[in-house]
């Protein structure tokens, strides 16, 4: 039967090409949405040949509300509607944290293709133009379905690479130091009296930095929480105008010393901080600093050099940290995340994961960029830049 947008006697399938594809999702569930009861008709039949499972909505109203209900693993709809179009019910769909990834395919007339864009651009994953045959409907549905499996899969994977991470982490993390603590504690309560200076000293500052390793932890998980909070609400950190600039070539040196004593290695410090100033929050900017060094100081070994620099250019203020520790591949910098740590069963390292996160989160909500470049083996390069419109 002829329709407006398609006079061919077959408003939707073109028959010159057999229907050769065999779906490799069979029982996947498809909601067809179309004003046009033939159209939903040849679509569905087509799909239930081929093991499909449907569901079918006649406007956009109740396609949105059948999207709901049937949570369907794919979504093929008409643009052409009445009352609420494609285009607005590809926004109400993409508006429902439940369907907002669902996989959509419109449906457009010959005349309708120039506007296909603005469907895409609004989240549409692929569109067919009628007539079709039954080869390209099945192709199309089965490369959306084959994408967001993929999609699954990879973040399934992520989220078991999380899971390890955290699990070897975080009770290494919390346990380590809390065992010296209470040990040393015991033994000091025990052995009071009969204990020489020199030796309740050493384990006075064992315990203490054992606490503040603990210390450290529990402060980052605070701090990335906040972060976190702040990103979800589009917020940035905001620094009162009658607050003085932060002085970074001050402040760079004495943290950079301080953290390089900590792990013993004041001989692999190189400092070159040239004289500038940033009008930011001097906690945030110090978290920056310090979770970088302490970053590259963690993933080196003694006798490799830490650098850190900082300089002016025109608007702009660089600060380069470098370390020639183990590096990163491409593929795990694409990756960092909270609490992901690469090979950790592989190397033994402190940290929970967090810092390089909170570091890169911190200099975003400050306006910033943070950008790495990391070569295996060779050296890691980490470079944070601000604009000083004012300098």
């Amino acid at each position: 039967m002829p329709t407006a947008l398609n006079p061919e006697p077959n408003p939707v399938l073109r028959t010159t090409e057999p229907a050769a594809v065999t779906p490799s999702f069979k029982n996947a569930k498809v909601l067809v949405i179309d004003d046009t009861a033939e159209v939903r008709m040849i679509i569905t039949e087509s799909l239930k040949i081929y093991g499909f499972a449907t569901v079918v909505a006649d406007d956009g109203v109740s396609g949105v509300e059948m999207a709901r209900q049937h949570s369907p693993d794919l979504i093929i709809c008409d643009i052409n509607m009445p009352n609420m179009d494609g285009y607005e019910t590809l926004t109400a769909i993409r508006g429902n944290d439940a369907t907002a990834t669902t996989p959509f395919i419109f449906l457009s007339g010959a005349t309708e293709k120039p506007n296909v864009r603005r469907g895409m651009e609004l989240g549409a994953d692929d569109y067919l133009t009628k007539p079709f045959t039954h080869k390209e409907l099945i192709t199309a549905v089965n490369a959306r379905l084959a994408k967001r499996a993929e999609l699954e899969r990879q973040s399934e994977k992520k989220l078991d690479e999380l899971r390890g991470n955290i699990t070897l982490a975080l009770p290494h993390e919390l346990r380590t130091p809390l065992h010296g603590i209470l040990g040393l504690a015991s033994l000091m309560i025990e052995d009071h009296a009969t204990m020489k200076p020199a030796e309740v000293l050493e384990n006075a500052r064992f315990i203490h930095d054992s606490a503040s390793r603990l210390h450290r932890l529990i402060e980052n998980f605070l701090v990335f929480s906040q972060i976190e909070l702040m990103a979800s609400e589009s917020k940035r950190i905001e620094t009162p105008l009658s607050a003085p600039p932060v002085k970074v070539h001050e402040i760079i040196p004495v943290l950079a010393r301080a953290i390089a004593d900590r792990y013993r290695r004041p001989a692999d410090l190189r400092m070159d901080a040239a004289p500038a100033e940033l009008l930011a929050p001097e906690d945030s900017f110090k978290k920056i600093i310090e979770e970088l060094v302490d970053n590259a100081f963690k993933f080196s070994q003694p006798g490799q050099i830490v650098g850190i620099s900082s300089k002016m250019a025109q608007d702009t203020l660089t600060i380069i940290v470098t370390d020639r520790g183990r590096g990163m591949t491409a593929e795990q910098v694409s990756r960092i995340a909270p609490h992901m740590q690469f090979d950790r069963k592989t190397f033994e390292q402190q940290g929970a994961g967090l810092g390089l996160i909170i570091a890169k989160k911190l200099t975003e909500l400050l306006g910033g960029k943070l950008q790495i470049d990391s070569q295996p083996g060779i050296q890691t390069s980490v470079q944070v830049s601000f604009q000083v419109p004012w300098c």
